[in-house]
C-alpha cells in the first residue's frame, strides 16, 4: 500500500463499526509482523502483581512524571476531558474515544471556531490522540475491552450502570487488568436516589448551593462565569487518579474511583457549609464582598475597579494609611475584624467614596509595598496582556492538524524537571495511539495494519 503523508487517518470498517485513528506523520502501511516491535518499545514494562511497574526511559530530555503510562479517555464535554488533559500534561499518553461522526459534543460548541474546531474543545483536549468507536456495536465494545486490558487508567463519564451493561464496567475489566485505575465521573454518584439523573455543570451548580451564594447582594442567583463545578470535579478526579497510581505502585492493584459533580461542588462550599452545619447560619449573596472579613471586596475607582483584601487588623491599618483615612483606625467600632463586620455598612461607604477619587492605576501604585493584597478587576484582554501571566507560561501556542496554530491556556504548574517545550503539540505525536500500545492480542493490530487508507471530508479527531 502506498505511503501516506501529512494529516492522515487509518480507518477500519466492520459492519456498522468505524475505528478512526488520526496521525500527523508520514505513514506507510505495515504488515502485522512489523507492528509488535514498535508496541513493545513504547509501552511500560509490566511486572508481576505486587512489584513495581517500570517504564522504559525515553531518550533525550527530562522525563515527565507520567511518561510510560497510558490513559483511555471515554469522557466528553468538560470535567472528564479536563482531568485527562492534566494527566496528559504530566506525560501520560491519552487516547480519547469519541462517537463516530460528531465526536465530543464540545466540538460544535461555538463560535468561536478555529478552522473547523471549536475553541471550547481545543481548550481542554491538548496532548491527546483520538479514535472513534461505535460502542453500540459488539466489535466496538471488544476494541475498548482490548485497549483497557493494556492501559493503566480508564476515565469515563457515562450514566452509572451503562458501561457495565456493555461489559465495560470496573468489575469486568479488572478481571483482565487487575492494575487498572478506573475513574467514573457522573452528575450525582454511582449510587443513590439521583444516580441515574444526567448532570451538567449549571445543574450541579444550582442544586449544590453554588448559585445561591453567587451574585450581587440584592440580585438574583447567578451562574459563575466559568464552569467551576466541572473544573473542580476534573481536579478532584485528576488528584484521585494520581493517588490511585501511587497506591498501585505499592500494591500492584487498581481501584474504582467514584467522582461526581454534586459531591465536588458541595465539598468546595468549605466555610459556607461549616457555617451552616455548625452555626445554623444560612448563606446569602455578597457580590464581591466576604461575609466574615471587612474590607475584603471590590471597589469602584475613577476609571474601573480594584479589589482590596485586608484579612487582619494590621492590613486594615495599612489600607487606612494608603487612603489617608488614618482616623478610622482610632474609631472603636473598627478596632477588630469582628467589629468591622458588625459595622460594615458605614465603613464601606466611607472607603467607597475615597476609592472613587482616583484611578485604578494610581491606587495600585499607592498600595505597592504596603503589604495589602490588591488587584484590578481585569477583562480577558487585560489578563493575557499582563506581564506575570506571560511570564508564567499561561499562553501556549500549539499546532493543530487542520486549524494550524492555536493558542490555549498553558499549564499552571511546572516541576523543576519540566521543560515547557516538551509538551506535545496538539495531535502531533509521531505514532498513532494504537501503534504505541503493546497489545497482547495481535488481532486488533492486524485490523489497522491491513486497512490503512486516506480519508477525506471529515474533521480530524484531535
Amino acid at each position: 500500500m502506498a505511503a501516506m503523508c501529512g494529516r492522515s487517518i487509518l480507518r477500519r470498517k466492520t459492519s456498522s463499526l468505524y475505528i478512526d485513528v488520526w496521525t500527523t506523520r508520514c505513514l506507510s502501511a505495515r504488515s502485522p509482523v512489523s507492528f509488535p516491535s514498535q508496541l513493545r518499545r513504547n509501552h511500560p514494562v509490566r511486572c508481576p502483581m505486587g512489584e513495581r511497574r517500570l517504564s522504559q526511559a525515553q531518550a533525550g530530555g527530562p522525563r515527565r512524571p507520567l511518561e510510560g503510562l497510558t490513559v483511555l479517555d471515554l469522557t466528553r464535554v468538560l470535567a472528564g476531558p479536563f482531568a485527562t488533559m492534566l494527566l496528559g500534561d504530566l506525560g501520560a499518553q491519552v487516547i480519547k474515544v469519541e462517537r463516530p461522526g460528531a465526536g465530543d459534543d464540545t466540538r460544535a460548541w461555538g463560535p468561536p471556531f478555529v478552522g473547523a474546531e471549536s475553541a471550547y474543545f481545543l481548550s481542554v483536549n491538548r496532548n491527546k490522540k483520538s479514535i472513534s468507536v461505535d460502542l453500540k456495536h459488539p466489535r466496538g465494545v471488544a476494541i475498548i475491552q482490548e485497549l483497557a486490558a493494556v492501559c493503566d487508567v480508564l476515565v469515563e463519564n457515562f450514566l452509572p450502570g451503562k458501561l457495565p451493561r456493555l461489559g465495560l464496567g470496573y468489575e469486568q475489566l479488572c478481571e483482565v487488568n487487575p492494575g487498572l485505575v478506573y475513574c467514573s465521573i457522573s452528575g450525582y454518584g454511582q449510587t443513590g436516589p439521583q444516580a441515574q439523573s444526567p448532570g451538567y455543570d449549571s445543574i450541579a451548580s444550582a442544586v449544590s448551593g453554588m448559585m445561591h451564594i453567587t451574585g450581587s447582594e440584592d440580585g438574583e442567583p447567578v451562574r459563575p462565569g466559568v464552569a467551576m463545578t466541572d473544573l473542580a470535579t476534573g481536579l478532584y478526579a485528576h488528584g484521585a487518579v494520581m493517588a490511585a497510581l501511587l497506591q498501585r505502585h505499592k500494591t500492584g492493584r487498581g481501584v474504582h474511583i467514584d467522582c461526581n459533580l454534586l459531591s465536588s461542588q458541595v465539598s468546595c462550599l468549605t466555610h459556607i457549609a461549616a457555617n451552616y452545619l455548625n452555626g445554623g447560619q444560612e448563606a446569602r449573596r455578597w457580590g464581591t464582598a466576604h461575609e466574615s472579613i471587612v474590607p475584603y471586596q471590590g471597589f469602584t475607582t475613577k476609571d474601573g475597579h480594584i479589589v482590596v483584601a485586608a484579612a487582619n487588623d494590621q492590613q486594615f491599618v495599612s489600607v487606612c494609611n494608603v487612603l489617608k483615612l488614618k482616623h478610622l483606625t482610632n474609631q472603636p467600632e473598627y478596632k477588630s475584624n469582628k467589629l468591622r463586620v458588625q459595622n460594615r455598612r458605614e465603613l464601606l461607604r466611607t472607603l467607597s467614596q475615597r476609592f472613587l477619587q482616583e484611578k485604578t492605576a494610581d491606587w495600585l501604585r499607592k498600595f505597592q509595598g504596603s503589604g495589602v493584597p490588591v488587584g484590578p478587576i481585569n477583562n480577558i484582554q487585560e489578563v493575557f496582556s499582563a506581564p506575570q501571566v506571560k511570564h508564567n507560561g499561561l499562553i501556549q501556542e500549539m499546532e493543530h492538524p487542520t486549524a494550524g496554530q492555536v493558542t490555549v491556556p498553558g499549564q499552571c504548574t511546572h516541576a523543576q524537571t519540566d521543560t515547557r517545550h516538551s509538551i506535545h503539540p496538539l495531535a502531533c505525536s509521531p505514532l498513532s495511539p494504537l501503534a504505541s500500545i503493546r497489545l497482547k492480542q495481535q488481532r486488533l493490530v492486524q485490523q489497522f495494519a491491513s486497512a490503512a487508507s486516506l480519508m477525506t471530508g471529515r474533521r480530524p479527531l484531535l
